[in-house]
């Protein structure tokens, strides 16, 4: 028998299977033990197999890496001695190996990063074999790594592979306050106890890259249904960027989209904590100086640390910077027809965003491109859509109310030579202004000049300047958004998107009101607009047909239209002659309305009276052909037979024209005289001359200068 003084620390074997009797003294505990030493031998192997046994259960049981690392230490404690353990696993994407877990007495774990010469567990990675070192204060390896081992105190330090077949993950590292502690047992013992930690900790990476690439699925997944169920990215990229954050944590997210008018990126959408309310949708950057610009123009995804946000200039970066942002993953939109724009990820760590996070990133930002790419595709869709329908409302119109000519009649010297100017004008593009008395037939030729040019395949779009109040002309020529006004529920194409690629005939230009004049002028000279309410802009390709039977240089005398608008329309003019000046044609006129209206109302006439062409002849027609038009009109409707009933009384005109049009601006202007002396001169507001004649203060003010009228006069 032997007696043995034996001393366990309170981190060594269980003394008390083997104790006759113990005592404490200088702090530690001694253990009276009797035992035969091969006996002891040989139950130490045996307690140390059944403590492999015990640990082999590890090896299947789901748990995460701190619990895998802290129950292999609190099963390990019970059977050797140590004071310090850790586990180290290698890092493929930098080469590093990190530290993992670290468990000691007084000693706290602090997150690390070693390099593969720094670090006795990168040693060991690299070679495969344990390493021994039996007395810290004489090794002169491993820099960083053995400094702060002797910072806690330690003075041995033994490391062991941690190896699954093939995968080498890292490696276990015991340290021990005393030199010199293990036997050639103990290190064999450790070798099998990494060996199973080995094949837990694969097991543990298994089931947890499977949960993740779970996770990632169903992330994917969400984001998935999110887009194919609804095309505004924009609403419902909250949702997109919360679905993200559940896998890749991030404290900022937003989608730029390219702007090719101004060559910048455009805040699209965004989503942010509290504290980040610094963007809008709508802002702009340039592409050189931002995050997301750099990867718009590499076209590969990009991430960006402390020391590179600091060399970038732009706003935006400053402003993520200012609050703390660290990192920053951007991910160009890349569809079928070049990259569109880019996603970004902005995070509070330096290195949030890892090689694996950016491909799933990819990932999303493919699905997003896309779903915006259909959005697009679907907005262009919808608005050719709308511009077909409101192209067959305004043919359905135009073939309801509008003109009876399907040919120019005539054969007057002074119509052929209307007639051959516009042949001559048509195959250009240039803008074309058709001078002439109301009547005369103005839109016919802006149509003929339409068919000849090489729009003829384009639309033909109308719009009357006087026709429509001046409130609504501008919608009625550029379109809405929705929103833009009150009433304005939807939104509405303008007549100049419907005549791209056509003609457009604006009729009575010169009503068009002075605060339109100028974005009719950068339409002809920019052939660029934009909606009312809208701040897009909006090309087209049109060519511009006006008419009007004012006379424009004198309204540019009197300040109602502006001069460079004028030159802009006055590039052909084309000059129509009244009806009285061509009563040559007057007989083809007559027939030809005679045959269309007999037709349209089922009679059957064969018979135009001497008498009645004869009066219609000698006829002034101050309405010109329209005027005429009309009256054959009535003429087929008073004809039951089939002798043309022509009521020549209502063609007696005791008053001239001349006469009439200056009784009516007398009375017009006593109504104003009037209106002034009631308001005491005042024109604008509630209860100004304006609103008791029931016109705009413009229109009025107009007026009054033509007339000659100061308001000043009737003050008192």
């Amino acid at each position: 028998m032997i007696l043995i003084f034996v001393f366990f620390d309170t981190l060594g074997y269980d003394s008390r299977k083997f104790s006759l009797g113990s005592f404490a003294r200088g702090g530690q505990r001694w253990v009276l033990a009797q035992m035969d030493p091969s006996h002891f031998e040989a139950e130490s192997e045996l307690r140390r197999y059944e403590a492999l046994l015990q640990m082999a259960d590890l090896v299947v049981r789901p748990s995460s890496l701190s619990d895998l690392f802290s129950d292999f230490t609190e099963r390990l404690r019970q059977y050797i001695c140590f004071h310090l353990i850790n586990f180290v696993m290698h890092e493929p994407a930098e080469n590093v190996m990190q530290l993992y877990f670290w468990r000691g007495k007084d000693v706290k774990f602090e997150p690390r990063r070693l390099a593969l010469d720094q670090s006795p567990s990168g040693w060991v990675w690299q070679h495969q074999v344990p390493l021994a070192i039996e007395n810290l204060t004489t090794e002169t390896r491993f820099g960083e790594g053995i400094s702060i081992l002797r910072a806690a105190g330690m003075q041995a330090y033994y490391v062991f592979p941690v190896t699954a077949g093939e995968r080498r993950l890292g490696g276990m590292g015991l340290a021990c306050a005393h030199p010199n502690v293990y036997a050639e047992n103990d290190i064999r013992f450790l070798q099998r106890v990494a060996e199973l930690m080995a094949l837990a900790l694969e097991n543990a990476l298994t089931r947890g890259a499977l949960q993740q690439e779970k996770e990632r699925l169903q992330m994917l997944l969400q984001v998935n249904s999110t887009l194919v169920a609804n095309l505004d990215v924009q609403k419902h990229f909250p949702a997109i960027s919360d679905y993200i954050r559940k896998v890749i944590r991030h404290d900022f997210a937003s989608v730029a989209l390219y702007d090719e008018s101004s060559q910048s990126l455009r805040k699209y959408a965004f989503h942010h904590g509290p504290g980040y309310e610094i963007f809008k949708v709508g802002d702009s950057y340039s592409l050189r100086d931002s995050t997301s610009g750099q990867a718009f123009l590499a076209k590969h995804a990009k991430v960006f640390h402390s020391k590179e946000l600091q060399a970038f200039s732009s706003d935006v970066t400053r402003k993520l910077l200012a609050h703390g942002v660290k990192s920053i993953c951007c991910i160009p939109l890349a569809t079928r027809k070049g990259t569109i724009g880019v996603m970004s990820l902005a995070s509070k760590e330096d290195d949030a965003f890892v090689s694996q996070d950016v491909g799933l990133l990819k990932q999303i930002g493919s699905q997003i491109a896309i779903a915006l790419d259909n959005a697009h595709a679907y907005r262009e869709i919808r608005t050719l859509k709308d511009k077909l329908a409101e192209e067959k409302l305004y043919l359905q119109g135009e073939i309801n109310s509008g003109t009876n000519f399907e040919e120019i009649v005539g054969e007057s010297p002074l119509l052929r030579n209307v007639l051959d100017q516009a042949r001559t004008v048509a195959p250009s593009d240039a803008t074309v202004l058709i001078l002439g008395e109301t009547g005369t037939g103005k839109e016919l030729i802006a149509r003929a000049i339409h068919r000849l040019s090489t729009r003829k395949d384009g639309s033909f779009i109308k719009l009357n300047c006087a026709a429509i109040p001046t409130g609504l002309l501008e919608s009625e020529l550029f379109g809405h958004e929705k929103g833009a006004f009150t009433g304005a529920i939807s939104q509405k194409i303008g007549r100049l998107e419907l005549a791209d690629k056509g003609t457009l005939f604006l009729d009575e230009v010169g009503e068009i009101p002075l605060e339109l004049q100028p974005k009719l002028l950068r339409v002809l000279q920019d052939q660029e607009f934009e909606r009312l309410g809208g701040t897009r802009t909006l090309r087209v390709n049109i060519r511009l047909v006006a008419a009007t039977n004012r006379d424009l240089e004198k309204s540019i005398a009197n300040k109602e239209f502006r001069s460079d608008l004028f030159y802009r329309l006055n590039v052909f003019p084309i000059r129509l002659p009244a009806l009285r000046q061509r009563k040559q044609d007057i007989p083809a006129l007559v027939r030809y309305f005679v045959q269309t209206y007999a037709r349209r109302m089922n009679r059957q006439i064969e018979t135009i009276p001497a008498e009645a062409m004869n009066a219609l002849m000698a006829a002034d027609w101050p309405g010109n052909i329209r005027e005429l038009e009309n009256i054959i009109e009535r003429s087929v409707i008073l004809s039951p037979g089939r002798t043309l009933n022509v009521p020549l009384t209502e063609l007696q005109r005791p008053v001239s024209s001349t006469d009439v049009a200056h009784t009516l601006e007398a009375l017009e202007r006593q109504h104003i005289v009037r209106a002034l002396r009631e308001t005491r001169g005042v024109v604008a507001g509630l209860h100004g001359a304006a609103a008791r004649l029931g016109l705009k203060r413009t229109t009025l003010q107009s007026r009054m200068q033509r007339m000659g009228i100061s308001p000043d006069e009737y003050k008192n």
